[in-house]
C-alpha cells in the first residue's frame, strides 16, 4: 500500500501537461513558429538556431488539483488530503508532461529573388507523458471493496502513455500568391523509450451471494506495452550513454509523420491560419516487452486471503492465477502521435510608424493585431481543447510582444506574455503562460515557458 501511494503521489506532483503553444503559434518574428504551422507568413533570407539553445520548452499542469492540495501546511493529515484529491477527481482528469529541446534548426529561401519558396529543417528531442487518474483503481486500493458492494470498479480507468523520442524534420513553405501561403513538413521519429496502455477494459464487482458471504467477479483485459527498456532490466553491461545516442540518431523504433498548414488573407488586414501537426505513427519492434493481465474469475465465499497477500489458500490462489494469468510477451505494436489542430483569425490595424523593413510577414505591416485561436489535440479519451484570445504589438523594429488569455481544462485565468527581440542578427524570445499563478506556484494547475536564440538574416539585410 505504501508503494502504491508513493507512485500515485509521484505522478500527481511531477507530471502534467498541455502541448498547446498559443504564444508561439503565429508569432512570426520567432522562426520556431513554423513548427506550429509550416504555412506561417514570414520573410527571412535565412536563419539558424543556436544548437541546444534555439528552442527550449516545458509544459506542466493539472486538470483537477495542485501541489497545494497535497502539501498545504494546514494541519490536515496527508492521507486525508490524498483521499480528498482522489475522490474529487474524475476519470477524465489527466496528469502529464511535455518537454522539447531543439538540437538544431534552420531555414533558407530557394527559387526567385522574391523568395517564393522556403526550406526549413531541424532535429529536436521531445518527452511526452500522459496519465488519466485511475480513480476506481485507487479507491479500490485505498479502501478495498467491503464498503462498495454492488459498485462496479472499472479497470479501464487505467490509461497511460509516455515516450521519449527524437524528431528529424524537413519542410517546404510556398507563397502561392499575395493571399495564400502553403506549407508542409515531413518527419522521421526515433523512439528511445515508450510505454503505452490505452485500450484497457474490465471490472471488479462484489455483491452478497445467496449461499455464501459474497460473490466476487473479476473480468480483466489489461495490457501494457513497452519498448526501449528491455536491455536495461536484464543484467545490462553496456554503455547506456552510447546506446541512447544511437537511438537518438535514428537507431530507435522508427516512425513517420507530417505537418501541414496555410495562411490566407481574404483582405489585407484580415488573416486566417490553420495547421495540423504530428499526423504520424511509430512502429515498435526493438526491445519490446508487453505485460498482459487478461481473464475472467468468479469466487463465492469470504473475500479470498490471497488478495491481501496471504498464501494460506493455495488452491484458490492457483485457480485465480490460472483464470487471470499475468504474462510477459514480446509482440510488436504501433503507437500514434497526438494530432494537434490549430486555427486562428486575426484583425490588424494601425499604420506603421516608419517605413522600415517588413521582416515578419504581411500581417506586421500594421502595428497592432487582435485575434482568436482554437487548439484541439487528440488524446486516448476526450480531445483536449483550448480557446485563446490574443493581442500582438510591434513595439519597435527590434521588439514585438504578444499577450494571450486562454481557456482550457487546466485554468480559467491563463494570462500569457511573449517577447521577441532581434538585435542586429540575434533573435531572442521568451514566452510564459499563467503569469498570475507565479504569486504562489504551489497552487498553480498549469505552467509553461519557451525560450530560444536564433541568428536571422532578413530580406533587407540580405539585399544590402
Amino acid at each position: 500500500m505504501r508503494k502504491l501511494r508513493f507512485f500515485f503521489v509521484l505522478f500527481l506532483t511531477l507530471s502534467c501537461f498541455s502541448q498547446n503553444k498559443q504564444l508561439l503559434y503565429n508569432f512570426t518574428s520567432v522562426p520556431q513558429s513554423m513548427l506550429t504551422n509550416p504555412g506561417s507568413d514570414f520573410k527571412y533570407n535565412w536563419y539558424v538556431g543556436i544548437p541546444l539553445l534555439s528552442g527550449i520548452s516545458a509544459n506542466i499542469g493539472s486538470s483537477g488539483f495542485s501541489a497545494f492540495d497535497l502539501y498545504a501546511n494546514n494541519g490536515m493529515d496527508f492521507n486525508t488530503k490524498l483521499r480528498n484529491v482522489v475522490f474529487s477527481s474524475s476519470k477524465n482528469d489527466k496528469i502529464a508532461l511535455n518537454e522539447q529541446i531543439e538540437f538544431f534548426n534552420g531555414g533558407f529561401k530557394i527559387g526567385s529573388d522574391e523568395g517564393d519558396s522556403y526550406v526549413s529543417f531541424g532535429m529536436y528531442q521531445e518527452l511526452d507523458f500522459l496519465l488519466y487518474i485511475p480513480k476506481d483503481l485507487v479507491v479500490l486500493a485505498l479502501d478495498g471493496n467491503k464498503d462498495y458492494l454492488g459498485r462496479v470498479f472499472n479497470l479501464g480507468d487505467f490509461n497511460v502513455k509516455g515516450e521519449l523520442l527524437s524528431v528529424f524534420h524537413l519542410g517546404l513553405h510556398k507563397k502561392v500568391n499575395e493571399k495564400l501561403i502553403l506549407g508542409v513538413r515531413g518527419k522521421i521519429y526515433s523512439s528511445l523509450f515508450n510505454i503505452s496502455s490505452t485500450k484497457n477494459s474490465g471490472y471488479v464487482y462484489t455483491v452478497p451471494a445467496e449461499n455464501a458471504a459474497y460473490k466476487q467477479i473479476i473480468a480483466s483485459n489489461l495490457m501494457l506495452n513497452s519498448s526501449g527498456f528491455l536491455n536495461y532490466t536484464q543484467n545490462y553491461t553496456g554503455n547506456a550513454a552510447s546506446d541512447i545516442s544511437k537511438k537518438t540518431l535514428l537507431g530507435g523504433n522508427l516512425g513517420l509523420g507530417f505537418d501541414a498548414g496555410l495562411t490566407y488573407y481574404p483582405k489585407q488586414n484580415i488573416q486566417f491560419t490553420a495547421s495540423i501537426s504530428d499526423v504520424g505513427f511509430i512502429r515498435h519492434n526493438k526491445q519490446v516487452e508487453n505485460y498482459s493481465y487478461k481473464g475472467f474469475y468468479v469466487h463465492e465465499g469470504l473475500t479470498p486471503d490471497f488478495i491481501t497477500g496471504s498464501s494460506t489458500i493455495p488452491t484458490i490462489s492457483t485457480k485465480f492465477n490460472d483464470a487471470l494469468p499475468f504474462e510477459t510477451l514480446h509482440k510488436k505494436y504501433t503507437t500514434w502521435r497526438p494530432i494537434k489542430l490549430n486555427t486562428s483569425l486575426q484583425y490588424s490595424f494601425g499604420e506603421p510608424e516608419n517605413s522600415g523593413c517588413n521582416c515578419n510577414g504581411n500581417e506586421m505591416e500594421y502595428m497592432n493585431s487582435l485575434g482568436a485561436q482554437l487548439f484541439v489535440m487528440s488524446t486516448p479519451r476526450v480531445p483536449f481543447i483550448a480557446l485563446t484570445g490574443y493581442y500582438r504589438r510591434r513595439v519597435s523594429n527590434a521588439l514585438e510582444m504578444k499577450a494571450t488569455y486562454t481557456l482550457d481544462s487546466f485554468s480559467r485565468r491563463n494570462i500569457g506574455l511573449g517577447l521577441s527581440t532581434t538585435l542586429s542578427k540575434v533573435n531572442f524570445y521568451f514566452l510564459a503562460d499563467n503569469l498570475l499563478e507565479y504569486r504562489d506556484i504551489s497552487k498553480a494547475k498549469s505552467l509553461s515557458f519557451q525560450l530560444g536564440l536564433n541568428i536571422i538574416f532578413s530580406d533587407k539585410e540580405a539585399s544590402e
